[in-house]
């Protein structure tokens, strides 16, 4: 079994073309391969890295893919100045065990059909707490650091990117913690228990009243809120600090 890829774009990767999808080799010579290019195998670390590729353009995948055969796998019986692999049928989507199916044509000629199983690794940086964090707390870069996670295996990782200036912790964290989705939320603008202004407008119509919101909400979330005169409760778009909106 060969050796995890480490890197997917190797400087050079002997006569082995890009994957493309139904993409027809230029005219006019082999694809890829110089004049004086030599016939070599198409090795176990060639497919590898060009299957890499094809998987992170496919489906958009960032961080450092690492593959490896779930079985072995035998490479053709021939040589050829350029190699070429068309995928002939992806998985449903990147994961920690794919299945994919391609086509092997050395110097543009068919050779063989070819399946393989695939163990899969995507690293990326992901935040985790420096120190214990409170809920409702500001998600600041300050209090929390990257480390490297397989996105593969922990999905609900939080990527490690500027946080958002309004984000916000849902919960108390203990220290060294890996932060997930779950986690974190918007600031509220809108408080259950609030008073808040709640306007309506169709056309040059324009109405402003005050109402007892009935949940938290975010910008750009729908909220409850009710009349303190009528009783009646109504939904409303969150559009501001202690502001919402009604849809006539």
């Amino acid at each position: 079994m060969t050796s995890l890829i480490k890197r997917l774009v190797p400087s050079a990767v002997l006569a082995l073309s890009s994957l493309c999808l139904g993409e027809e080799p230029p005219k006019g010579g082999t694809p890829g391969a110089p004049a004086d290019a030599v016939e070599l195998p198409l090795t176990p670390d060639e497919l590898l890295s060009a299957l890499g590729r094809d998987l992170q353009a496919r489906f958009g995948l960032v961080g450092d893919l690492q593959l490896d055969f779930a079985n072995p796998w035998t490479p053709p019986a021939r040589v050829a100045r350029a190699w070429r692999i068309v995928m002939t049928e992806y998985p449903p989507g990147a994961g920690a065990s794919m299945v994919l199916r391609f086509r092997m044509l050395a110097d543009q000629q068919p050779v063989e059909e070819g399946t393989v199983i695939l163990r899969a690794s995507l690293w990326r940086d992901a935040w985790f707490s420096r120190e214990p964090l409170a809920a409702g707390s500001k998600l600041d870069a300050a209090f929390i650091e990257p480390k490297r996670v397989d996105s593969f295996r922990v999905r609900d990782a939080i990527p490690a990117n500027p946080p958002e200036s309004d984000l916000i912790l849902t919960r108390s964290i203990q220290a060294g913690t890996m932060l997930t989705w779950n986690d974190i939320g918007h600031r509220p603008l809108v408080r259950k228990g609030d008073t808040v202004e709640v306007s309506a407008s169709e056309g040059l119509l324009r109405i402003s009243m005050k109402g007892l919101a009935l949940q938290n909400g975010a910008l750009g979330d729908i909220v409850t809120v009710r009349n303190p005169d009528s009783l009646k409760t109504i939904p409303a778009l969150v559009v501001g600090e202690s502001r919402v909106e009604v849809r006539l």
